[in-house]
């Protein structure tokens, strides 16, 4: 791209001979590197955390972009494991946009003494494991090593950013760059003609946010999305209250729902009451704030089958009264995929962009883009000129961030090789051939705190049983792991999240085997598998 704006790593300590050892080595500052730093700490293993950023946060430090906050609710998204946190901290809106989310994690790191511990501007570009000395052994990008005897990768879901093989992308006289790597210092974009290629849900909140500055908007739009309204607000001081008050049960409901967020599902079938009373259940959760429409809905809204296509039909006309253009309103309206298939964006005013005369909606499945200009992009119909192009084109979600790490295993085997056809673990946390390596960014599902503190006492309890019963390390063995990936692939074809083009299965990377990258189990579920596994001996894993 012609601007760069992702930082370049510059060590924060000094160059050595030296290479410092660790029991443990931690990938990433953000909400699991954090906890992982925390709770490493706490069990009384010596840690080291290296994160190519300036400062802790990680995704809520590197995607800036104007818009960027929660979709799920900001008390149910914080830390649990500290009550004094929880008392102190007075979170300003329902759903915290990126600078409090960045601020929050900051007074979390401070609060525990956690940064000297991080090393930051500290690149990792590979991890090898030594067999003989059974550590991992990680390199920087500024040729520094240090070595741990447990190594967890706490790089994040959404670390990757990705932007598309755009003939002539580099050529663009203008200012460009892609959400993920937004600078600190912002992006100009009063008075300016810019572009924004990609819907999903970071273009949706760029979108909204700078259509309010920008003297055109172009956005390009290759799949239409299910959006609907967040309905964010500011928190007074008797809901504050309230809230703190209400931590063990709200945390309680996080704890028991499939996703761990505060919605509980509605036991009914869609299909089993009048449509007279369904049509108020669905107009009625329209009415409320985040993912209540979507995850306090009849259960089988979240089922492939006629239900869902109900309440599909029920969203796609919600767009059409809100976008005044008929032609514009039905390239807004999702026809390619089921709902739920693909996470839900919460938006604040979307829709009522495409009603300003200043913006303009291209479609590039009808008219893809051929290249990337010294002026602009230019589409199979036509070239439009700008000042800037924002690449808001998703990630390489969850194996890439880790395969960027090059990791090599046991026998030099590369974890690149061996996900080549998809992710080949036990859990979504373990790989076989990669001892006392904890990929903990790929096991996690649904409101991401809520499920990764549990996965990190996990993670930490596992370590723990290793070092009191004088084991090396652990690994799965080949037919747990076997079992594993049959049980993702099998149950995973049923779910909701198999069944459209989406990051879920990775079908939004050119190249990447197309394979269900999250496990297909419920929060719950996934806690209980771990807890019979440890309880079992730590069934399924080979201890040396």
């Amino acid at each position: 791209m012609a601007d760069s704006l992702k930082e370049t790593p510059v060590p924060s300590y000094g160059r050595s001979d030296e290479i410092e050892e660790f029991d443990a080595i931690i990938i990433g500052s953000g909400v699991t590197g954090l906890y992982s730093l925390y709770r490493m700490r706490q069990l009384g293993f010596s840690v080291r955390a290296f994160d190519d950023a300036s400062g802790v946060g990680g995704t809520w430090y590197w995607n800036r972009y104007p818009g960027c906050r929660f979709d799920s609710e900001s008390y149910s998204y914080g830390y649990s494991f500290s009550e004094e946190l929880l008392q102190e901290w007075d979170w300003k809106e329902h759903y915290s946009a990126q600078p409090e989310t960045e601020r929050y994690l900051n007074y979390v790191a401070d609060k525990f003494d956690l940064r000297r511990d991080i090393q930051f501007n500290s690149r990792v570009v590979s991890a090898t494991y030594d067999e003989e000395g059974s550590r991992w052994e990680i390199c920087l990008a500024d040729g520094s090593l240090a070595r741990g005897r447990f190594l967890i990768t706490s790089v994040g879901s959404f670390s990757a950013g990705y932007v598309p093989d755009f003939e002539g992308i580099d050529s663009f006289k203008g200012v460009s760059c892609h959400t993920r790597a937004w600078p600190k210092e912002g992006v100009d974009l009063a008075g300016k003609r810019v572009g924004v290629i990609g819907t999903g849900a970071t273009g949706v909140q760029l979108i909204t946010e700078i259509a309010k500055e920008v003297s055109h908007l172009t956005v390009f739009q290759r799949t239409a999305n299910y959006c609907a309204p967040l309905r964010n607000g500011l928190i007074d001081d008797e809901t504050q209250k309230k809230i703190k008050s209400s931590y063990p049960e709200i945390f309680r409901v996080c704890m028991e729902t499939p996703g761990s967020f505060m919605h509980e599902p509605d036991k009914r079938s869609a299909m089993d009451v009048s449509q007279e009373e369904r049509l108020e259940q669905y107009e009625r959760l329209w009415t409320e704030p985040g993912f209540k429409k979507w995850l306090s809905n009849f259960y089988d809204v979240m089922l492939p089958g006629k239900s869902n296509e109900d309440y599909a039909e029920f969203v796609r006309n919600k767009i059409r009264e809100r976008v005044h253009d008929p032609v514009v309103a039905e390239m807004l309206v999702p026809k390619d995929h089921m709902f739920g298939s693909k996470r839900l964006p919460c938006e604040s005013g979307y829709y009522e962009v495409y009603n300003q005369d200043n913006v303009l909606l291209v479609d590039v499945r009808e008219a893809p883009i051929e290249q990337i200009t010294p002026k602009g992009v230019k589409t199979r119909d036509e070239e439009y000129e700008l000042d800037v192009i924002i690449y808001a084109t998703g990630f390489d979600a969850i194996t890439g961030g880790l395969i960027n790490l090059n990791i090599t295993g046991q026998s030099g085997v590369k974890l690149k090789d061996k996900f080549a056809d998809g992710p080949r673990t036990y859990m979504g946390i373990t790989s076989a051939g990669f001892p006392n390596l904890f990929t903990v960014n790929a096991a996690s599902v649904g409101n991401f705190v809520r499920a990764a503190e549990s996965l990190i006492d996990w993670v930490g309890e596992t370590m723990s049983y290793l070092r009191d019963n004088d084991f090396k390390r652990i690994a799965p063995s080949v037919e747990a792991e076997d079992a594993w990936v049959k049980h993702v692939n099998e149950d995973g074809a049923n779910i909701l999240r198999t069944q459209a083009n989406s990051w879920f299965v990775g079908a939004n990377i050119p190249g990447k085997a197309r394979a269900l990258l999250t496990s297909p189990d419920t929060a719950p579920a996934m806690r209980a598998k771990r807890a019979e596994v440890a309880a079992n001996g730590y069934e399924g894993f080979i201890l040396e």
